[in-house]
């Protein structure tokens, strides 16, 4: 890695940070700035995956007031996005290198549609929740749904983080800022859960990361979180979205071609 690329992956790594503590697609923005680089894809995933742990703890930070009185809440849903976590991360690794070519850009495809259709989602919440139909925990039903999106994030975890705050918000009668909190937690869980299975198959076998794409992508994504927590609020949405989409569109590119 030369010091224009470094310089490119850092760049991406802060608009990750950011774009994860605000809406939760960054990896749409460092994936394919990885692939673009010409890293093989399941060794961009699992380090861009790694290199954006940092980032997921310093967003959750910045939401630290918000998280007030959510400790039991988010201990029980944090169990079910570990769950999630080790078992998509362990898909990953396991599957033929030739599934993830081709599992991948479903995924991406799926996560951009989330991405457009997120204010959908959220209104939907919102009438939800003035109606009152919610469990005060959640339920079986929303756990079991965080598992299920934590298997997902531990595989590939493009907007994992609209796939939380739209189970949270379905579920769950809270603000939305307080469940965008929980849900900076979550997905820090399992980013960091998968992390921990990649970093231990690493030492035991030949498990490939590049920890120069690590180590600025970490680098990045914690100033990105942090700022995203504090002034991500005043980026227009669809300005946001835009960038997502299009981003999200050469990395399929990218991956079909």
């Amino acid at each position: 890695m030369d010091v224009l690329e470094a310089v490119a992956v850092f760049a991406a790594g802060v608009a990750a940070g950011g774009i994860n503590t605000i809406v939760g697609s960054g990896s749409l923005i460092t994936f394919p700035t990885l692939l673009s680089l010409g890293y093989v894809p399941v060794v961009a995933n699992v380090s861009n995956n790694i290199g954006l742990v940092p980032g997921g703890v310093s967003g959750a930070y910045g939401y630290r007031k918000e998280l007030k009185g959510q400790r039991a809440r988010l201990l029980r849903l944090g169990s079910a996005s570990l769950i999630g976590a080790v078992a998509g991360a362990l898909l990953l690794l396991g599957l033929p290198a030739g599934a993830f070519k081709v599992i991948v850009p479903a995924l991406i495809a799926v996560a951009l549609v989330l991405v457009v259709v997120q204010p959908r989602l959220q209104k939907w919440t919102v009438r939800r929740r003035e109606d009152g139909r919610h469990r005060p925990n959640g339920g079986p039903l929303l756990w079991a749904g965080v598992l299920l999106a934590g298997v997902y994030g531990g595989y590939f975890g493009a907007a994992q983080g609209i796939v939380l705050i739209a189970l949270l918000g379905i579920a769950l009668d809270d603000d939305l800022q307080r469940l965008n909190a929980g849900k900076n937690v979550l997905s820090a869980v399992v980013n960091g859960t998968a992390a921990l299975v990649f970093i231990a198959l690493w030492i035991v076998s030949d498990t490939r990361i590049d920890w120069w794409a690590v180590l600025m992508i970490a680098a990045g994504s914690t100033v990105g979180g942090l700022v995203g927590a504090r002034v991500g609020r005043r980026i227009p949405p669809l300005v946001l979205r835009g960038v997502i989409v299009v981003v999200g569109l050469v990395a399929i590119i990218n991956l079909l071609f």
